[in-house]
């Protein structure tokens, strides 16, 4: 199909940062003074020349072929002021990154629409969420290997990469983690985790080869999406540690690539394990390398979002309706 102009808001940037791999060009509103998702490119990813800039006050005079929304204020509130009626009419797509946060399994999705493509993330958002009358589709999470890393876990700790972690509370794990680095030495990275004497925000692209020393990873998050920090340290060959909860649950598995339970005593027991036993954690992060590398590699990622981007495409030109329940993992 012929390369497609995408326009999107930079919400999330290391997701944005693997969407851009597809080859059609992204287009993103650089206007700051109008709050998240307003930022431009900026520069912690090395974004392509795919990825372009657009002066927020000239958006609406612009040629798109599609819309994808990935948040609810710019579905609900920003698509007025910053799109034109007819850029409203063009083929949409709601990305969306997480699961329900009020009531987890019967809240409805704003994106009520049979018009707008709802894609999840995870099949666990996707059996969590109403979805409604949107059509829905998962594409799995892919992200970029950097061959150059390998895990070597000669550092006797464990280490968490969660942002802004004391201020978002128990769905994010504060208290989990707080909990298990009493008895366990583990650092924590991140935006805001000097505040809680974690080592602070690491840039995007040098995170893996200061996680790669660590003797293991351990997500302390209760409900989420499957985070790409955790996809990213089981690329390079790390062990992982987390609770069982959300896709967590179908990523790692037991004694084969890590350890998952709901028992926070038990998971503090496997750290202890993998803290005296570094042959077994190479072991267990050779198979969490396999497995990365098999469901959550960037070209499966990329096939899957350009198929996508077609079948709306073609739906916007010939006005068919949009299938709903596809799969693509």
């Amino acid at each position: 199909m012929r390369r497609l102009r995408i326009f999107t808001w930079h919400v999330h940037g290391n997701y944005l940062w693997y969407l851009s791999q597809i080859n059609h060009d992204i287009y993103i509103p650089l206007g700051g003074a109008r709050g998240p998702g307003y930022g431009g490119r900026g520069t912690s990813f090395p974004f392509g020349e795919n990825v372009i800039d657009v002066p927020v006050e000239s958006v609406a005079s612009r040629q798109f072929d599609c819309i994808v929304f990935q948040h609810r204020t710019h579905f609900e509130v920003d698509q007025y002021d910053v799109l034109s009626p007819t850029q409203r009419e063009l083929p949409r797509i709601y990305l969306e990154h997480d699961p329900p946060q009020q009531h987890p399994t019967n809240t409805h999705h704003w994106a009520d629409d049979p018009n707008i493509m709802l894609v999840h993330v995870t099949p666990f958002n996707a059996l969590m969420w109403n979805s409604s009358r949107s059509p829905t589709r998962i594409i799995d999470h892919g992200v970029i290997d950097q061959p150059e890393v390998r895990y070597t876990g000669e550092l006797r700790r464990g280490v968490s990469v969660v942002n802004n972690l004391a201020s978002r509370g128990r769905r994010l794990g504060a208290d989990v983690f707080e909990t298990a680095r009493r008895t366990v030495p583990l650092d924590l990275v991140g935006m805001g985790s000097q505040d809680v004497g974690g080592l602070g925000e690491i840039a995007p692209l040098k995170l893996r080869a200061l996680e790669a020393r660590y003797r293991f990873f351990f997500n302390p998050i209760r409900y989420t999406s499957l985070g790409l920090a955790v996809i990213e340290a089981m690329m390079i060959g790390m062990p992982i540690v987390g609770l069982a909860t959300t896709e967590m649950a179908t990523a790692v598995r037991n004694g084969v690539s890590g350890f998952v339970d709901t028992s926070l005593d038990k998971l503090i027991s496997a750290m202890r394990f993998l803290l005296d036993d570094p042959v077994e954690g190479r072991r267990l992060g050779d198979n969490a390398r396999r497995y990365a590398h098999e469901r959550f590699n960037i070209h499966r990622f990329v096939r899957d979002w350009e198929r996508t981007f077609a079948d709306v495409a073609l739906h916007g030109r010939r006005r068919r309706p949009l299938l709903k329940g596809g799969t693509t993992t």
